[in-house]
């Protein structure tokens, strides 16, 4: 089983800083046996060309980018395709992330046909998916990020879907103010995930508050196949440290 370990920088980072991040990390993991970890870092999009010119010498490290547009072309403004990220050097696309959803209007609809138009060029689509706070209190987590994975991978086939990674956020764990999730709060969601999912996509992955400190514990859930990781990363140590936890090392 692939044990997936990334890191999305969001709005942060200079060219200077990601390409002495990704120096850094093709340094840091020189001689280390990562086995069946997989990292992936998605840097802003400034710098994805940067990132992966770099990491191309150590070919074990996806890049990501943070979004793309579902038109392969055209009148666009301001957006990027999956040609385009696809040339700069992505191999997978985060899509649907609740920032989109919440700040720039992203809709079931659009993360649908994002997912299919990374599909269509051969990326690995990373859909995002988690429910606010007030659903959670309401007891209705399971039944909300289950119709919001439906309605991303409608219309797919069972190979398709094979080359999907899931990542659940729930959005009251996430972000600065987020309070991190225990292990006795993630065990439902991921157990329907998995009845539902569980070797059907590409892997399931976990991300809201990830630290050092919870890391090995959210890999010991059942159905995680990974950790989608925010501020813990975004610093070279942390994230080598992470990688580590995750091969047992």
């Amino acid at each position: 089983m692939t044990i997936w370990v990334g890191t999305s920088w969001k709005m942060n980072k200079t060219l200077d800083e990601a390409r002495d991040y990704a120096r850094g990390l093709v340094a840091g993991l020189s001689g280390q046996e990562l086995g069946d970890v997989q990292p992936f870092v998605i840097p802003p999009a400034t710098a994805i060309a940067a990132v992966a010119g770099i990491l191309a010498d150590d070919s074990r490290v996806l890049v990501g980018a943070q979004n793309a547009h579902w038109e392969d072309a055209g009148a666009w403004t301001g957006e990027l395709s999956v040609p385009q990220v696809a040339d700069a050097g992505a191999r997978l696309v985060e899509i649907g992330h609740s920032e989109r959803r919440e700040h720039f209007g992203e809709t079931d609809r659009t993360v649908r046909l994002k997912v299919a138009a990374t599909l269509r060029h051969g990326l690995t689509p990373l859909l995002c998916i988690g429910e606010p706070g007030d659903v959670k209190d309401r007891g209705r987590s399971t039944p909300y990020i289950l119709e919001q994975a439906s309605r991303a991978l409608e219309g797919l086939d069972d190979d398709q879907r094979a080359r999907v990674l899931i990542a659940y956020e729930p959005i009251w764990a996430i972000g600065e103010h987020g309070r991190p999730a225990t292990v006795e709060e993630l065990a439902e969601p991921f157990a329907a995930l998995g009845q539902e999912y569980g070797g059907g996509v590409a892997g399931l992955l976990y991300g809201g508050s990830v630290s050092l400190d919870n890391a090995t514990d959210l890999l010991g859930i059942d159905h995680v196949d990974g950790l989608f990781v925010g501020r813990t990363a975004w610093e070279l140590d942390g994230y080598l440290q992470l990688l580590r936890r995750a091969t047992g090392s």
